[in-house]
């Protein structure tokens, strides 16, 4: 009796780890895969926040800073627009009047690309509307409508050509600020591209 316990002893002792320990074993690099998927997410979040910083739109009067004389011409030039909600400002594809400056109020940006209505954001207080259109070939690239009472100050074509060639880096300016515009753009393009499947995949 004393031998067949002991070899009942050694039997037990010498099998293969139970399904317990594999689970365990499992659960820890379930884990481990988890932390490096949680510290990939972080990364990729971090790099875009850094990637949106990089792009932020300029102030206004940082961009338009210019010699007094081309200043005064600016000023000259410039005239406000009052509109109520509902009103349209321009729509796309008519002539470029100048650039436009929100001043109070709200305003929504839209178009039409390829038999799809596109939303593509408000324009509020202080930010520079179609910078593409006055630097670029002087058509609207979209329609902008106001969403509340509000005024726009336009900066005629004419007046911002004849700074163009007084000062040139206003232009350069101008340019840069449209480059960081087209980024923005793509960056949450790219975001809510990527933010879709995950959405997805939750709700699965």
């Amino acid at each position: 009796m004393k031998i067949g316990s002991s070899q009942s002893r050694i039997a037990k002792h010498a099998q293969p780890q139970t399904d317990g320990g594999r689970s365990t074993a499992s659960a820890r690099r379930g884990t481990r895969v988890r932390v490096e998927t949680e510290v990939e997410a972080n990364k990729k979040r971090d790099a875009r926040s850094r990637r949106m910083e990089s792009v932020q739109a300029h102030p206004v009067a940082e961009l338009l800073e210019c010699p007094p004389a081309i200043g005064l011409l600016l000023n000259r030039s410039a005239h406000c627009l009052s509109f109520e909600a509902g009103e349209v400002v321009f729509r796309q594809s008519d002539t470029c009047r100048g650039l436009y400056l929100v001043i109070t109020g709200q305003f929504q940006r839209c178009a039409d690309r390829r038999e799809m209505h596109l939303t593509l954001g408000p324009a509020r207080p202080g930010d520079l509307v179609e910078l593409a259109a006055a630097l670029g070939d002087r058509h609207h690239t979209c329609t902008l409508a106001a969403q509340t009472a509000g005024s726009v100050l336009i900066l005629p074509i004419e007046a911002l050509n004849q700074a163009f060639q007084g000062f040139p880096p206003l232009r350069m300016r101008l340019l840069e600020e449209l480059a960081r515009e087209v980024s923005r753009a793509y960056n949450t393009c790219c975001f809510n591209r990527m933010a879709k499947p995950r959405r997805a995949s939750a709700v699965a």
